[in-house]
């Protein structure tokens, strides 16, 4: 194994990179610690952060900033940016303010929506208006290429490497430290004080991974507080905010022998929580047993696994509290193999840098050498083959790869981090109201459960653990505000919403919700015009309400069905389905979006009504997209190009909103 600890890493003078993050899901996070770990084998004195724990005007200290930033919703920065980009927004902010700062950003984005890699394009923008240089061009990442944003990250990044030691080369001519030399890890985990006696360990890192310039640095005791999510009692803020609720019950939808298994889940919670259509519930949840069992098996850590750890942090910059790694909740601290089960995302698909990293950890050169071929760019369809494509885990490489043995001081830097879950909220207006003043949550979950190329049975982890839980269990969830934005005040216009599969649930919220305001509207008139009888039908107060819902059974899964049927004699409420397996020929919500073209191009042009699509990202938002260009040019004798320019109208004036997954 490589003796880290036999040369240190130099840093040149006036050399400091400054790498920083807005992401929603993970993603950005990954790229930007990545980059950093390649600013640093060039030697500069590097911190990597996310951007709201910074103020702009420290990006003059640095000699390079690098950005990677996802879009979110509607062309939206992550909540994590949103901070640092209120900042730079602010109008009395010269010119010059962020003059002689030199950066570039990587966005990652999702082409199937209107505004794809849109928050990397206005960062940009922005910096370079308040006099901030471009040293390197921007790159983007597409979520919907068949290899994922990696297809022109690991390209960029090669690129900016080499323009990196053109232009600021290290000092004195020191060589960069190479590829399979074992930087400090960021976290380290130590035993405390109590356990150390008990277990006969020190609780340091093994010496042979131990590293001067680490151990020199200030460790932090990372904060045990439950996800690092802020609580904010009763009302919930743009940030997500914590709370625990009450699983009430976990029901099939989908027949036994259905393909698919489809959940409708109600959570209740104590006190009242405020949230809207489009909203967000996010679900922490934990490993299985006997993965966990499984990883301290093939590590051999055993002997440590129940011992009381404490995490050591050696960042400079705060990390995203969102997904910082602490303890479940119970009195009896931390341990390795609690730290497993709640933090640690053992079924992640492995990105190239865990390669690298593991390398380090094995004393079989054939294996070593392997594991290495894995981190060459030239080689990088070979990763894709062995990765991405079978959805081969964490777990199944360490399986493989069995001589690997990561020491398990290292556990919460060499693995990724467990994170939260986010489920579009499927109940709105009565239905958010429990007993006892308690709030109440549905969602319409699709348990992830399929057969790979390589005939291996994949679980998703959430819904796994989700599919697992029994009514009464207490778990962690957050809420957090969505990007749909339906604002009460447009309960009287008209709505065609397009949502297939469990793409409905945040359009039964907002059906439910609209009946809701209609009702409060009806109340309102009813204080003021006690006479006014044209007030006392909430019908009358409700726009057109058109659900376009695709499925493929009519019997199997066209969900919530009977609730339709319900609700169309309490509003003015359309259901239009596209059953695909339900006829020769195959039906799509796209199809139907044609086939109802003089209704919809009634409620969006006729009446400047709102169209909201919610479902799977891919084909689907594209196709609706193009469909409905179709009924513009149809219905309204319009030109391709005006029926285009009409949709991004429609889209800048908020009429036009996606929200896919």
């Amino acid at each position: 194994m490589i003796d880290s600890s036999k040369e240190k890493v130099v840093v040149a003078k006036h050399r400091r990179a400054l790498v920083l993050y807005g992401s929603e899901t993970g993603n950005a996070q990954d790229i930007a610690d990545e980059i950093g770990r390649m600013t640093e084998r060039l030697h500069f004195s590097t911190n990597v952060g996310p951007l709201n724990a910074v103020e702009p005007s420290i990006l003059l200290d640095f000699t390079v900033i690098i950005i990677s930033i996802s879009t979110t919703g509607q062309g939206d920065l992550p909540n994590n940016a949103r901070r640092f980009w209120s900042i730079l927004l602010r109008k009395k902010l010269p010119p010059t303010y962020l003059l002689k700062a030199n950066f570039t950003v990587f966005g990652l984005g999702d082409s199937s929506y209107p505004k794809y890699n849109f928050a990397a394009h206005k960062l940009q923008r922005r910096l370079i208006q308040l006099g901030a240089e471009e040293f390197f061009p921007r790159g983007e990442g597409d979520e919907q290429h068949p290899e994922g944003y990696e297809s022109t990250f690991i390209p960029w990044l090669n690129s900016l490497r080499e323009h990196l030691l053109t232009q600021y080369p290290p000092n004195n001519g020191i060589e960069p430290i190479p590829s399979d030399r074992l930087l400090p890890p960021k976290v380290t985990l130590v035993l405390e004080k109590q356990d150390q006696r008990a277990n006969g360990h020190s609780g340091n890192i093994p010496q042979s991974f131990s590293n001067d310039d680490m151990m020199t640095k200030k460790a932090t005791v990372l904060s045990a507080h439950p996800n690092g999510i802020p609580r904010h009692g009763k009302q919930y803020l743009n940030s997500a905010v914590e709370l625990e609720a009450t699983l009430e019950h976990n029901q099939r939808i989908t027949p036994d022998d259905h393909w698919q298994d489809v959940r409708h889940l109600s959570f209740s919670a104590n006190g009242s929580y405020i949230y809207a259509p489009g909203d967000i519930l996010t679900i922490y949840p934990k490993n299985a047993p006997e993965d966990v069992d499984q990883i301290i098996d093939l590590m051999g850590w055993n002997e440590i696994a129940i011992s009381r750890i404490t995490i050591l942090s050696h960042e400079t910059i705060s990390t995203d509290p969102s997904v910082s790694l602490s303890v479940d909740g119970h009195d009896s601290g931390l341990t390795l193999r609690r730290l497993l089960t709640n933090n640690i995302d053992l079924n992640a698909i492995p990105r190239r840098s865990f390669f690298s990293l593991i390398a380090n950890f094995t004393e079989d050169n054939f294996q070593k050498e392997r594991l290495l071929e894995f981190t060459n760019p030239i080689f990088v369809d070979e990763l894709y083959d062995y990765t991405t494509r079978p959805r081969r885990s964490i777990l199944e490489v360490l399986q493989e790869f069995d001589t690997v043995k990561i020491p398990w001081q290292w556990a919460a830097a060499a693995f990724p981090k467990l994170r939260g879950r986010q489920f579009s909220i499927a109940s709105g207006g009565e239905l958010k109201y429990g007993d006892n003043g308690s709030t109440r949550f549905e969602l319409l979950v699709a348990i992830v459960k399929y057969r790979t190329v390589i005939k291996k049975v994949r679980q998703g982890t959430c819904t796994r653990y989700l599919a697992g839980l029994l009514p009464g269990t207490s778990l962690r969830v957050s809420l957090q505000k969505g990007d749909l934005s339906i604002l009460q005040s447009d309960t009287s216009k008209p709505v065609l919403m397009i949502g297939p599969g469990t793409g409905v649930a945040p359009m039964r919220s907002l059906i439910w919700e609209r009946l809701r305001w209609a009702q409060l509207l009806q109340q309102s008139a009813n204080d003021t015009a006690a006479n006014d009888t044209a007030a006392k039908d909430s019908r009358l107060s409700v726009g057109k309400t058109v659900l376009l819902y695709g499925c493929r059974n009519h019997e199997a899964d066209f969900f919530f069905s009977g609730e339709w049927d319900d609700l169309k004699t309490r509003m003015p409420l359309q259901v239009f389905t596209a059953c695909s397996r339900d006829q020769k020929e195959k039906r799509y919500v796209q199809d139907l979006v044609k086939e109802q073209g003089k209704l919809v191009y009634e409620l969006l042009h006729e009446t400047d009504g709102f169209v909201y699509v919610c479902g799977s990202s891919g084909k689907m938002p594209l196709a609706v997209r193009e469909s409905l260009v179709d009924v513009f040019q149809q219905r309204g004798a319009m030109e391709r190009d005006h029926a285009e320019i009409y949709l991004a109208r429609m889209e800048k004036e908020g009429r036009y909103k996606q929200e896919t997954w």
